[in-house]
């Protein structure tokens, strides 16, 4: 999977507690990381579908036919956006084989005659096309906050104190 990772800083302390609470058959840690990570990934499809910006803010590049980018034709890469819960931290990312080249950007040469493919329902033959970089996975400052107050208050049921 090309992806991210993401590295719980701060509760490793809070983190071995819970390793004894168990809820709903799963360790609490392990609960905490997977519940995380949906998160993530569903931030990083609000992202594709929604905001359509970096996880910094900044607006992708439009098409070349002048389309909002990434959910138009993205829809692949916003239903393969998935986790992974391993150790310490959790993996958010993709496995499609487009999901790479969006994040980065990058080229794309014909191996044979031309590259043939629609754009405003016209067919575009090239013997080559550059794609910019739209990065979409990453976590933004909203979506940090959103991520700590979700491990807040899954703590504080957790160890009992509550919460809302």
């Amino acid at each position: 999977m090309f992806g991210i990772a993401v590295q719980i800083d701060g509760l490793a302390t809070h983190l071995r507690a819970l390793e004894g609470v168990a809820s709903g058959g799963l360790p609490a840690m392990v609960e905490l990381k997977q519940g995380l990570g949906d998160l993530l990934v569903e931030q990083t499809r609000t992202r594709l579908e929604i905001e359509k910006t970096s996880p910094d803010g900044v607006a992708w590049p439009r098409t070349t036919d002048d389309r909002g980018a990434l959910f138009v034709t993205g829809e692949h890469l916003a239903r393969s956006i998935d986790r992974n819960v391993e150790g310490d931290g959790v993996e958010v990312g993709s496995g499609w084989v487009g999901a790479r080249i969006h994040q980065f950007g990058g080229v794309i040469e014909a191996k044979g005659r031309a590259l043939v493919f629609a754009v405003g329902g016209k067919t575009v033959f090239a013997k080559k096309v550059t794609i910019p970089a739209r990065p979409y996975l990453g976590i933004s400052p909203a979506n940090a906050i959103e991520l700590e107050h979700t491990a807040q208050f899954f703590l504080s049921r957790a160890f009992g104190l509550g919460g809302a």
